[in-house]
């Protein structure tokens, strides 16, 4: 049984909740469904057997993702959510760099009270030479709730993405390759997070220590 929060596990799922979709069966069910069928057909292994070293739910970076772990998409106090793509669903054409190249709208429910500031990021933790960064927004407003569809505050800053560019750029993984996931997170912040458009996910992630309050997060795949 590939552990849940793993590449095989997300790739695996997404392959059962076809057939309960295509019958009619509404999302959250088809997802429900394709869960309970992978746990009845490949049983969970004990604790202590062949998992990687660290807390559930985590899984090491890729060599280029730099320190620490990522987490699955347990998601925080904020719930994020999209128009575009259900979590662990396929990521539409059109949000690729080979489609239209827009980012998908993203909608989160409102900020605790104290947030400062909120920041948007979107990684592909299974790129060939480690995490990949897609987009990067940092300096959004409280009061927003939502983002995407090629708009984002006036006051907000996109920094760039390893693809070189500011702003957006969509997947395109490697043509062959099993899905790829695509971590959508949304931060809220106690402080200013004082990030330029030449700020790197590192940065934000060393602004937001300490001094994040709530955080939500979503998973969309894609392959080519």
């Amino acid at each position: 049984m590939p552990q849940p929060g793993s590449h095989k596990y997300d790739v695996k799922r997404t392959r059962r909740r076809v057939e309960p979709e295509d019958a009619g069966v509404p999302d959250q069910r088809a997802d429900e469904a394709a869960a309970e069928d992978l746990q009845h057909t490949h049983p969970a292994q004990r604790p202590d057997d062949d998992r990687a070293g660290g807390p559930r739910g985590e899984r090491p970076r890729g060599p280029a993702g730099g320190q620490g772990h990522e987490r699955d998409s347990e998601g925080g106090d904020l719930r994020l959510s999209s128009s575009a793509f259900n979590d662990h669903a396929m990521l539409p054409h059109r949000c690729s760099r080979d489609g239209g190249n827009i980012a998908p709208a993203l909608e989160w429910s409102p900020a605790p009270d104290g947030t400062a500031e909120l920041a948007v990021l979107c990684e592909d933790p299974d790129a060939p030479n480690g995490t990949f960064v897609h987009w990067m927004v940092s300096n959004i407003p409280p009061t927003v709730t939502g983002i995407g569809n090629g708009d984002v505050p006036d006051e907000a800053v996109e920094s760039r993405n390893d693809f070189g560019n500011s702003g957006w750029d969509g997947p395109q993984p490697p043509a062959g390759d099993e899905p790829h996931r695509y971590f959508f997170r949304v931060f809220a912040a106690e402080q200013p997070l004082r990030l330029g458009a030449d700020a790197t996910a590192d940065d934000l992630r060393d602004a937001l220590a300490g001094h994040e309050l709530a955080r939500g997060d979503i998973v969309g795949l894609y392959q080519r």
